[in-house]
């Protein structure tokens, strides 16, 4: 890990466009899965979410797509369980704090 504070123990987990998704909390370096000892099928959940991350947003007109709010939100109840999941693999090794997308109402505020 190259999280340069001294002892990591709290994360994050939240999506980014081409980042993954864990987080130092303390800092806000970006976490590679591999670190963890996380079981393949979780870890494997965890990437294809972040993958997921911004499919609301038309990038060639940048404009929030139809039923783009309802998108985010789904996905971000998606990543309250992955959150969930991680806290039970890590057991209690690392505190573990769900970052919901709020980009959808921002791009709906624009208009």
């Amino acid at each position: 890990m190259s999280c340069e504070c001294t002892e990591l123990k709290a994360l994050k987990v939240e999506a980014d466009v081409g980042a993954e998704p864990i987080w130092c909390k303390t800092c806000g370096f970006n976490l590679e899965l591999f670190d963890f000892q996380l079981s393949i099928p979780l870890a494997r959940e965890l990437r294809e979410w972040a993958e997921l991350y911004g499919q609301w947003i038309d990038w060639d007109t940048d404009t929030l797509i139809p039923n783009g709010i309802q998108m985010e939100d789904d996905h971000n109840e998606a990543g309250i369980l992955l959150a969930e999941k991680l806290k039970r693999e890590l057991f209690g090794s690392y505190t573990v704090t769900f970052i919901p997308s709020s980009m959808a109402r921002m791009y709906a505020n624009k208009k």
